[in-house]
């Protein structure tokens, strides 16, 4: 008891420059602040850390009390007279410099402060080992000088009203070091996972909660910091496209902006297959088999995952689902080892030869015995059904997704690789009955380049996959004695 109130003095000293607390924690006041911060903190395990799209989501929305920076013009920050010198298109182009270099100032600002105010404390007061932060944290300082020197650049060529005549052979020059991201966003899956494992020690979660009814937090949590340079990363083709498309035909920058546009967008393209094959490799390794046949090469080929999340099958039973290139692995979410790992909760599904079908609300049964039209409403909506037949052995799933969009975009992505695995194999007249291979329905092909990455925004930490592991146990027995008991043929329904 006497180390613990000790810590939180540590950690009063620390967080105190930042304005954490407003009372000492030695005054009455001060105690009942730190009892109701004890309180609030919750011990509930965040979700698996989603990269890429595209996946099933769900849009839950970011906290109204967030606060953000107020954003600054131009116009404003200069006292721009709108006169006969300076047309609407030349303001609307400096707004959009402005903009650019204003985004670097605030990334900067804070890659230092996840630094300063995490990193560091939790580190000297050894609520994490350096080697844990390491792995947290990656390549964040590195990232610092690289936005620095932009800053610097830009500021050089800015004149003394405030405008800037030209970006372009800056970008050209910058852009490249950007490559050196492709570490840090690889990095990311692993991160996070470790970051939620280490939220259960009552120590972790305790220094983060109050990082985060602090002031300068912003109402941001640690990975909301550790996300803003892939934030930032997505956003640089947006910009220098709004600088492009407000600079003038014959003004000398437009060529060294495409060309500016052109390598980061090669960048971003390279970097996202990096951390595709980085997030793939991460799910796979932490894959467990119940049995040596559960073993399947097509996991062992892929080098993308397509989707991943929860579902619940119609006994109300969380799944986690893995849509890799050509194969749908159904698994159950357990800890291993003090990890959080897969076990697989049946074959894997061969996407050639998987069949897909979109059940209408009230259709399935829930439980195997009543109809769901008898049942609570909202348990028979968002449904699907995944079915697969080789020889003797048969499966079929009937999943529940959170909502019309996560389930839209489930069959979106099963839809497209199938098509994508058909079409390999020049199957696709022969057992799709949708015909040949055609684009995907609008909102299903997976994005390419910064759209890709842009979408990893409101990907990141949204679907709880923690459960009881106890749980776990039980129904993985109950399912091995069933599985068992089956004759040479064998229809399974996902039902625990």
């Amino acid at each position: 008891m006497v180390e613990f109130h000790h810590n939180h003095w540590q950690v009063w000293l620390f967080l105190s420059k930042f304005g954490v607390f407003m009372c000492c924690p030695a005054s009455p006041a001060g105690q009942m602040e730190l009892r109701k911060t004890r309180r609030s903190i919750s011990f509930r395990s965040e979700s698996r850390p989603d990269l890429l799209g595209p996946r099933p989501w769900s849009r839950n929305a970011a906290p109204s009390s967030t606060k953000r920076r107020d954003s600054k013009l131009w116009s404003e920050t200069f006292d721009v007279c709108v006169n006969q010198m300076l047309t609407s298109k030349e303001i609307k182009r400096q707004e959009a410099i402005f903009e650019l270099s204003q985004g670097e100032e605030d990334l900067i600002e804070d890659l230092k402060l996840a630094k300063k105010a995490y990193h560091d404390p939790m580190l000297k007061l050894s609520i994490m080992t350096e080697q844990e932060l390491n792995q947290i944290f990656g390549t964040l300082d590195s990232l610092i000088p690289l936005h620095e020197d932009l800053l610097s650049q830009l500021r050089d060529v800015r004149k003394p009203d405030g405008s800037t005549e030209h970006v372009g052979p800056i970008l050209v020059g910058w852009l490249p070091c950007l490559s050196s991201y492709d570490s840090y966003c690889s990095n990311q899956v692993a991160a996070k996972a470790l970051l939620d494992h280490k939220k259960q020690d009552h120590r972790v979660q305790d220094f983060l909660q109050r990082c985060l009814e602090s002031p300068f937090s912003r109402k941001l949590d640690l990975w909301n910091f550790l996300d803003i340079p892939r934030s930032r990363l997505v956003k640089y083709p947006l910009l220098l496209r709004e600088i492009l498309r407000h600079t003038p035909n014959d003004n000398p920058d437009q060529q060294h902006l495409e060309e500016a546009i052109n390598i980061i967008q090669g960048i971003v393209a390279e970097i996202n297959t990096k951390t595709g094959e980085s997030e793939c490799r991460y799910y796979k390794e932490r894959l467990l088999y119940l049995e040596e046949g559960q073993k399947d090469s097509l996991i062992d080929s892929s080098k993308v995952l397509c989707c991943h999340g929860e579902l619940k099958n119609n006994r109300g039973v969380k799944l986690h689902v893995f849509l890799f290139q050509e194969v749908l692995v159904i698994t159950r979410a357990v800890t291993h080892n003090e990890q959080l790992c897969y076990q697989l909760y049946r074959q894997p599904i061969p996407m050639k030869d998987l069949l897909l079908e979109d059940l209408q609300d009230g259709e399935v049964r829930l439980g195997g015995s009543l109809r769901g039209a008898f049942s609570n409403n909202e348990r028979i909506k968002n449904f699907f059904r995944v079915s697969f037949k080789n020889g003797s052995q048969s499966q079929t799933h009937s999943l529940q997704a959170n909502d019309t969009f996560n389930k839209q975009q489930w069959l979106n992505c099963i839809r497209q690789a199938k098509e994508t695995v058909l079409c390999a194999t020049g199957r696709a007249g022969v057992l799709d009955p949708e015909g040949p291979c055609l684009d995907p329905a609008p909102g299903s092909r997976e994005p390419r380049g910064e759209a890709k990455l842009e979408q990893m925004d409101q990907s990141d930490s949204e679907s709880d996959c923690s459960m009881d592991t106890s749980e776990v146990s039980l129904d993985c027995e109950r399912m091995e004695q069933t599985d068992s008991s089956c004759g040479p043929s064998r229809h399974v329904e996902s039902n625990v």
